[in-house]
């Protein structure tokens, strides 16, 4: 059986879609909200153009830039570290230093992960659902790099 690929070069070829409507036209396809009632759909597209989204888009955009805010201080915290570390003899202060970043980023995430949580509580399918941050993993993404 021929795949779906060889289907629409063999159509393409024989100019299947030379004359389709809206050919040369931009879709829109962020027009519509799969999830929204119907009858919301023209106070939704209101907020949008005035710059709003849905609360909990919102909250998720919040979470992501604090996200990204903690792991962008820790990343500036380990760079510190390294370039101590790579002093004779190494400082000690520098390993007291890095100790306490590990620390207040392990608190950072434990609140990101109860926002994260409370989000999950809001979205409207489980499908929009973030998972929660695991401090070793997010660690060793920044220590490896």
């Amino acid at each position: 059986m021929p795949n779906i690929e060889e289907h629409l070069r063999k159509a393409m070829a024989e100019g299947k879609f030379d004359n389709l409507p809206g050919k040369g036209k931009p879709i829109h396809l962020d027009e519509t909200h799969p999830h929204a009632d119907p009858e919301w759909e023209l106070a939704y597209r209101m907020l949008k153009d005035s710059g709003f989204s849905l609360p909990w888009i919102e909250t998720l955009r919040e979470i992501e830039r604090d996200i990204e805010a903690a792991c962008n201080d820790l990343r500036l915290a380990y760079e510190w570290y390294q370039n101590a570390q790579s002093k004779s003899p190494p400082d000690d202060y520098a390993n007291n230093d890095w100790e306490r970043s590990q620390e207040s980023f392990k608190d950072r995430l434990a609140a990101l992960n109860k926002r994260i949580r409370d989000y999950n509580l809001q979205v409207p399918n489980a499908r929009f659902q973030r998972p929660t941050l695991n401090f070793q993993r997010e660690v060793e993404k920044i220590t490896s790099q």
